[in-house]
């Protein structure tokens, strides 16, 4: 894989990690709830899933919904059952910053990783990635593994913007009354992600 081929993958990387989609929302909302620190696992989830995905679509996953229509639908509506659900504990959350010791606790990596698999956004940019960017014959399994390695190393920096965005935000909400408020428009972003499944 060449200098200029490993670039298109990095800024392809780049702006789908970067961009809003369910990740970054939730993201945002650890980050303010729990600080940066207490979010990391849940980003290196979603490092970790988003490698696993690169390497099952590889191998041969990503024909499955070109060939089964309904396995695609399946997933959609698993996603969007998920997606309200994490939307309603995201907006009934109480922070534990402003209401002390809190029964919320922020993703963990397998929950992280687990989620991508129920994410369309990370369904996307992998089939796109793999689709787009892999070399064919003898290079094809050390091209999926370069391109991998580029999502790790441009998606966490990225992903991390979002949590440390969320902890900056944390800060300036001093009240129960704009957490209160805050969640509830962090579990209605998270809830109109369902946009980008349908």
């Amino acid at each position: 894989m060449d200098l200029q081929l490993m670039l298109s993958v990095a800024m392809f990387a780049i702006v789908t990690s970067g961009t809003p989609g369910p990740n970054n929302v939730m993201l945002t909302a650890s980050g303010a709830n729990f600080g940066y620190w207490r979010t990391v696992p849940h980003m290196i989830g979603i490092v970790l899933g988003i490698l696993v995905m690169n390497l099952l679509v590889a191998a041969g996953l990503g024909v499955i919904f070109e060939q089964y229509p309904p396995v695609q639908e399946v997933l959609k509506v698993l996603a969007s059952a998920y997606l309200v659900y994490l939307a309603w504990k995201i907006a009934t959350a109480k922070s534990s910053r402003i209401d002390g010791e809190s029964d919320a606790r922020p993703m963990s990596v397998l929950g992280g990783a687990l989620f991508q698999f129920l994410n369309p956004k990370a369904w996307v940019m992998v089939i796109t990635g793999i689709g787009s960017f892999t070399l064919s014959g003898d290079s094809y399994w050390a091209s999926v593994l370069v391109i991998a390695v580029i999502f790790m190393l441009m998606g966490f920096p990225c992903i991390s913007m979002w949590a440390a965005f969320g902890t900056v935000v944390g800060r300036l909400l001093s009240s129960p009354n704009a957490w209160r408020w805050f969640n509830v428009v962090m579990g209605l972003m998270t809830a109109g992600c369902l946009v980008f499944i349908w």
